[in-house]
């Protein structure tokens, strides 16, 4: 009975996500925080209510409405500009308003934790079976199998539903029959916000509203549709009733290790099944590693560009050790993680939501063999990068079988095992405490010595990685990205290539992982956290994913901005969420792209001048 209950609940938070993307394909990272807003909402209304069911009920569809005119405003006025650009910026776009969202409400509602007393009704029993269970819990179980059979007659029997499931077989023949998708989209965006909201809502009584609860319902809700099928809302139900019998079961069996049972069965399903257990193939959206093209090599204007910048960052410990410094070796660290990540996506064609997978197994590998074998920094942190490259090895071996979001979605459930295992095994990792008092060798203990240790690795290895793009390796992994058959046929082994690209691309990652936990002194299971991936991709996606300088362009925008505008003012999280908005949709293939299309625009048309 508890299982059937945690499976409506989880089914409510997918199902919205799931509806969202068999017809839009957004992968929609905002959806959590629709869920948030609408738990808040909910209580603010559900507050000025009497506490009677048809009052409950009148509250929980208001909410709904709601945060669906909500969705509404937000596909309208952000999404509908970004659906011609690949599908990660758009993913970049949808976590500009987490960070809205966030900040929103702790401003409305500060830190707090709000809850919402059961009223007199939702505290009564009935005996089921021998046993009393809660009223509200029946309730609760019945909501998921009502809501599943109202969209499966909104989907079987309305022509909006007919419209809708052929946008999800075939958009681009919808759209040449004449259908105006942008009102489809529009309406079925609205119907999986208001979802999100009404989950929200009815969720109050058996859980609190916090401002860190939309995190935590996007993963569950990322869970559920990729072991149901993208798409697929039955898919979904029928996830969060497996879903729901293994946290049932797995908290009496193995209480310790419930979430890594659960993300593990995500990334067993996905490498057996790819299309989820109910999902159709082809319904994986148009492929999220479609990206532009790698541009060629740099010439002299980028090359001067990037001596003067390696000048000024040498520079920079003779003007400032504290604050300035401390940023740009942030910037640095994060120049090299993100190139890394563009190494395998932009080259490679392989994208990922979990990156920080190997910054993490980085970190901790270096901060455990410091603290445990009382091993210098000089041999903890090739130790951290050697842990994290033996895993890389081993898992990729899975991974490049996939592609696209599929692909993406196995990286994020690794992603998050890792994080699991990191918060769960705390006489190992220290849990949410993490590991602590890690110091640089006395040679490096300086803040100025430290510095130049970070800026020597990761110029160097932002330079190594671009040494290998231009390598034999290197062109024979773009032509595994742009013509896998063709590269097969002219003999290049495909699978060995990506599999060795993924493994360098970890190692890279654990290195800056390695940098990161020194220079701060201690390892935290946040290193590991879906946040840190994001910050990855944002800084890839900012700088411009088909130019080489992307990791070096969107390292120093976002840094920096985020530093300063953190300095600056407290609505820091929705001003930066406002920037990256804005910096998607003007420069939609990053900012590193635009400049290199104008400035070939430019070249042109000189060349036509003269001519």
């Amino acid at each position: 009975m508890t299982a059937l209950g945690t499976a409506s609940s989880l089914f409510l938070v997918a199902a919205g996500l799931t509806v969202i993307f068999g017809v839009t394909r957004v992968v929609n990272f905002a959806h959590g925080s629709l869920y948030m807003l609408g738990a808040y909402v909910g209580w603010v209304v559900l507050s000025h209510l009497p506490q009677t069911v048809p009052a409950f009920v009148l509250g929980c569809l208001l909410t709904a409405v709601f945060i669906g005119l909500l969705g509404v405003g937000i596909e309208m006025f952000v999404l509908r500009r970004l659906y011609k650009v690949p599908e990660l910026y758009q993913l970049l776009a949808t976590f500009g308003i987490v960070l809205i969202a966030g900040n929103v409400v702790q401003l409305l509602w500060g830190a707090r934790v709000v809850t919402l007393p059961r009223a007199p009704w939702m505290q009564e029993t009935i005996p089921v079976s021998g046993q009393l269970f809660p009223l509200y819990s029946l309730v609760m179980m019945i909501v998921g199998p009502v809501v599943l059979l109202l969209l499966w007659l909104l989907f079987t029997r309305t022509r909006w539903g007919a419209l809708v499931r052929a946008a999800t077989e075939d958009r681009e023949m919808v759209g040449a029959l004449g259908i105006r998708q942008n009102i489809l989209f529009t309406t079925v965006f609205g119907l999986g916000a208001a979802l999100a909201g009404l989950s929200g809502a009815l969720s109050l009584p058996q859980v609190a509203a916090t401002s860190q609860m939309a995190l935590s319902a996007v993963s569950d809700a990322f869970v559920i549709v990729v072991i149901g099928g993208l798409g697929s809302v039955a898919g979904a139900f029928l996830a969060s009733l497996l879903i729901a019998v293994l946290e049932t079961f797995g908290a009496i069996v193995i209480p310790q290790y419930v979430m890594v049972a659960v993300f593990a069965v995500m990334a067993v399903v996905l490498v057996l099944k790819p299309n989820g257990l109910l999902g159709r193939a082809g319904c994986g959206g148009r492929g999220v590693g479609d990206v532009p093209r790698l541009v060629v090599g740099a010439d002299g204007l980028v090359i001067g560009l990037g001596a003067a910048a390696f000048v000024a960052a040498c520079l920079v410990p003779v003007f400032d050790t504290g604050y300035v410094l401390s940023v740009m070796q942030d910037a640095l660290i994060a120049m090299l993680f993100a190139a890394s990540l563009h190494f395998v996506m932009g080259p490679g064609g392989m994208p990922s939501f979990g990156h920080a997978a190997w910054f993490g197994l980085g970190a901790y590998g270096a901060a455990l063999t410091a603290s445990a074998w009382n091993l210098p920094m000089s041999e903890a942190i090739p130790a951290g990068v050697v842990v994290a490259g033996v895993c890389a090895a081993l898992v990729g071996v899975f991974m490049i079988r996939l592609s696209g979001i599929y692909l993406a979605m196995l990286t994020f459930a690794f992603a998050q095992v890792i994080w699991a295992l990191a918060t769960q095994m705390t006489a190992l990792t220290g849990g949410d405490n993490g590991i602590l008092n890690l110091w640089p060798d006395s040679i490096f203990e300086s803040a100025a010595g430290f510095y130049a240790l970070v800026l020597v690795l990761s110029v160097g290895g932002v330079l190594l990685l671009r040494r290998i793009l231009f390598s034999p390796f290197g062109f024979a992994l773009r032509a595994t990205r742009d013509a896998p058959a063709r590269a097969s046929a002219s003999g290049i082994p495909v699978g060995l290539v990506r599999h060795a690209a993924f493994t360098i691309s970890g190692a890279f990652a654990a290195l800056a992982g390695g940098l990161f936990a020194f220079a701060k002194g201690s390892v935290f299971p946040t290193y590991v956290s879906v946040s840190h991936s994001v910050d990855a991709l944002i800084v890839v996606l900012l700088g411009g994913i088909q130019t080489l300088a992307a990791p070096v362009v969107g390292a120093l925008v976002y840094t920096g901005l985020r530093d300063y505008l953190q300095a600056a003012t407290n609505v820091w999280p929705m001003l930066l969420g406002i920037s990256i908005i804005l910096m998607v949709s003007l420069f939609p293939q990053g900012i590193g792209g635009a400049a290199e299309h104008w400035r070939a625009r430019l070249g042109a048309a000189a060349g036509k001048r003269k001519g």
